[in-house]
């Protein structure tokens, strides 16, 4: 099969907004690569970094504490 991928499709449900910053914001729009990275950090897996995060877009504001 010349188009076979290295790993099993998943679903997860992401608001829309959300999916549309992440392909915009992801390094080469790749949103899997991005995801993948973050879930190899938060299981602690041998090497994994935390991806680093972009800049804020012009207007964004820190989250407020409360």
């Amino acid at each position: 099969m010349p188009n076979a991928p290295k790993t099993q499709h998943r679903s997860v449900r992401i608001d829309d907004a959300d999916w549309k910053d992440l392909k915009e914001r992801a390094p080469d729009g790749d949103r899997s690569a991005a995801i993948k990275e973050l879930v190899a950090w938060y299981l602690r897996r041998s090497g994994a970094k935390l991806p680093k995060r972009p800049d804020a877009p012009t207007g964004d504001s820190p989250p407020t504490e409360g």
